[in-house]
């Protein structure tokens, strides 16, 4: 894969930007991202690709922004997961009313956390609600500028159920560092928390509801959303594991050859195989994104077939990159074991977003 003058084979990550990232990875894992690193993500907008540019955002269409998440994971899991999950946030620029948007989205360091789980209670009062909650897993937890999360909405004992999308400012969020992952150590995946604060009725929205711009992105399926984008990023991460197993049997080769002799040679070409496969998976997957992304924009809506077909697509993407990465693994020897090593680290990114509930296969087909 080539890299252009400007970054990555899209043009939007920049080289200096690849450079950090990868400066990055040689860190003691479970680093928060560098103030410094932030500040190039903010500058490239890496955090902005589906913000309007009304609001200083790219808004790519999706299939573009995909890509950009498969290549920042495969410069560095933590990256790229932090990258595809601050863009992900940009979801919800076109569910606020378009006052509050521009305050909090039209900032250079404008960045989302939080949770879709409805586990916070809000209480009606006058000009907003009264909230209080807990949502684990909120990656970007600490260096957010908004942080969204669900709640039900607590109108009486005989009211209908109902759920809705709050945005809390970070001066009203409580920061619980209970993210102890064995994978992704420093995407800051802790919970949050919110104590009895007070919510004004503007920063409240529902993501059924119509979105203020007519970017397509807004009006497509969230779930199909999540699963291409953690998709990607799984094809990312694989693709770096599979590289950087080829520099590891290129460098043991001189000491692996007088005790086994072809060994480095036999390795090297399982790794080809897999990334043969990986490839042929990749492109089944951008085929699947791009068509049905055009028929998407083409009928204004995307069927319930289509969604399934992206979702099928999706998930077989995350079972395979674990096969792939399993049957290279145990050829590495004893030195992959060791946690501070690199190929380690890249082997238990890789284990923790295929673990996402949107990408794990139905019960029934296991």
């Amino acid at each position: 894969m080539t890299r252009s003058a400007t970054g990555t084979t899209t043009g939007t990550i920049p080289i200096s930007l690849v450079h950090a990232a990868k400066q990055y990875a040689s860190l003691p894992e479970g680093t928060s991202l560098p103030s410094e690193m932030l500040a190039g993500i903010y500058e490239a907008k890496l955090f902005k690709l589906f913000v309007p540019k009304d609001l200083n955002g790219l808004m790519l269409p999706l299939p573009d922004a995909l890509r950009v998440f498969a290549e920042a994971s495969e410069i560095d899991g933590t990256f790229g997961w932090l990258v595809t999950i601050g863009s992900g946030g940009g979801f919800f620029s076109a569910t606020l009313p378009p006052e509050e948007a521009q305050k909090q989205f039209a900032p250079a360091n404008a960045v989302v956390a939080g949770s879709g789980l409805p586990n916070g209670v809000a209480h009606p009062v006058e000009g907003g609600y009264r909230v209080s909650g807990q949502w684990k897993y909120c990656s970007g937890s600490t260096f957010s500028s908004l942080y969204t999360a669900n709640c039900r909405i607590d109108r009486g004992a005989e009211a209908e159920p109902e759920i809705r999308s709050f945005a809390f400012l970070p001066d009203q969020v409580r920061i619980i560092r209970d993210w102890n992952s064995f994978g992704l150590k420093g995407t800051d995946s802790h919970s949050m928390a919110v104590d009895d604060v007070f919510v004004p009725e503007e920063r409240t929205f529902s993501i059924m509801s119509l979105p203020n711009y007519d970017d397509p992105i807004f009006r497509y399926p969230f779930l199909p959303f999540a699963q291409t984008s953690f998709a990607a990023v799984c094809l990312g991460i694989c693709r770096h594991f599979l590289a950087e197993a080829e520099l590891f049997v290129a460098a043991k080769r001189a000491e692996w050859e007088p005790a086994k002799p072809g060994r480095a040679e036999e390795t090297k070409r399982a790794i080809s195989r897999q990334e043969a496969k990986l490839e042929a998976e990749a492109a089944k997957f951008y085929e699947t994104v791009d068509r049905t992304w055009n028929a998407f924009l083409a009928a204004g809506e995307m069927t319930e077939e289509d969604q399934a077909e992206v979702g099928t697509v999706c998930r077989q993407l995350s079972g395979s990159v674990l096969a792939y990465a399993h049957a290279i693994f145990p050829l590495l020897g004893m030195a992959v074991l060791m946690e501070d090593h690199p190929i380690n680290r890249i082997w238990r990114d890789l284990h923790t977003v295929t673990q996402h509930a949107v990408l794990v296969p139905k019960p029934e087909l296991v």
